[in-house]
């Protein structure tokens, strides 16, 4: 694993703890978190190999009262970002490839109301090449009344294979709720200057939009145009922290989501058998970064709290 372009400074490590300390025995030993979602001060989680959801009190702190929300309908596995939409008081949890007709496959997303009843599963309408290199990142845009979903594509230019290892070619597939699926209706294009190997997670807070990447351990940020599918200029890119040789550290990051205009909270997969120690001991963990040199000054890290 490399990093591929020039990064500003690294991000500065607020807060982390493993999963499994903050959660117990509440989960499987094997955590594969793949997504991540702030909301209302507290942190939503999804796995890949598990369907419960797990909420957690931003402080992180093992006495606080986290939870698993069970789930015993839809799908069972292969989640990769979670969502929500305040205007319709929903959560999207997003499944990156299911086939669909021969030599077909697409996203879906699973929709639940504000409580995480499931209500309903429906197709993101844009054709993938292959099973397990799809739609990598969820999150939720409202614009002139009506609600959008943000599908990051995990290759450059949606393409799987050593295709989607060229970097500069990032691409946001946008999509409205259609009668039958969510109709695929633009197309976002990050900056050619972006050169991340591999993209892995998304999140949008008003024009404020962040990506992160775990092939090149790397987070930018940028700003949507408020009247366009564009990206309103070339964005910053930041390392996450490395060691004291420079080597990456933080190699299986997957979800991110905003917290504050200069924090963003993060969770990391489970290490491949290949990787190092050094990325082991970052691995199954939920993380909470400040971005350098944001607007408005440092601000204090939120209060620890408790799930409803």
């Amino acid at each position: 694993m490399k990093t591929v372009q020039p990064l500003a400074e690294q991000l500065e490590l607020l807060w982390e703890a493993k999963i499994r300390d903050v959660l117990g025995d509440q989960l499987d030993p094997r955590l594969e978190a793949s997504g991540v979602l702030a909301k209302d001060g507290d942190f939503y989680i999804i796995f890949d190999d598990l369907p419960g959801i797990a909420c957690v009190g931003a402080g992180l702190s093992g006495a606080q009262r986290h939870r698993i929300i069970e789930q015993d309908r839809g799908h069972r596995r292969g989640f990769e970002d979670i969502a929500y939409d305040r205007r319709s008081d929903r959560f999207y949890v997003l499944i990156e490839s299911l086939p669909r007709g021969p030599g077909c496959f697409m996203a879906k997303v699973q929709e639940y109301d504000g409580s995480f009843r499931y209500l309903s599963a429906a197709w993101l309408d844009f054709p993938l090449d292959r099973p397990n290199k799809g739609l990598e990142g969820l999150t939720c845009v409202h614009r002139n009344g009506r609600s959008y979903l943000l599908g990051l594509c995990e290759g450059n230019k949606c393409e799987g294979g050593a295709k989607g290892r060229i970097p500069g070619g990032g691409r946001i597939q946008v999509f409205h709720r259609g009668p039958r699926h969510w109709e695929h209706v633009a197309r976002i294009r990050l900056p050619e200057t972006l050169l991340f190997e591999d993209y892995s997670g998304i999140s949008v807070d008003g024009d404020r939009i962040v990506v992160v990447s775990q092939v090149s351990s790397a987070l930018w940020t940028g700003r949507l145009t408020p009247t366009s599918w564009d990206i309103a200029d070339e964005g910053t890119t930041h390392a996450f922290p490395r060691n004291a040789l420079d080597e990456i550290i933080y190699g299986t990051v997957e979800g991110v989501s905003w917290i504050a205009p200069d924090q963003v909270v993060v969770v990391s997969d489970k290490a491949k058998p290949e990787q190092d120690n050094r990325v082991r001991a970052k691995d199954q963990s939920i993380h909470i970064f400040r971005i350098p040199a944001r607007p408005g000054g440092r601000e204090a890290p939120p209060r620890p709290r408790a799930c409803p």
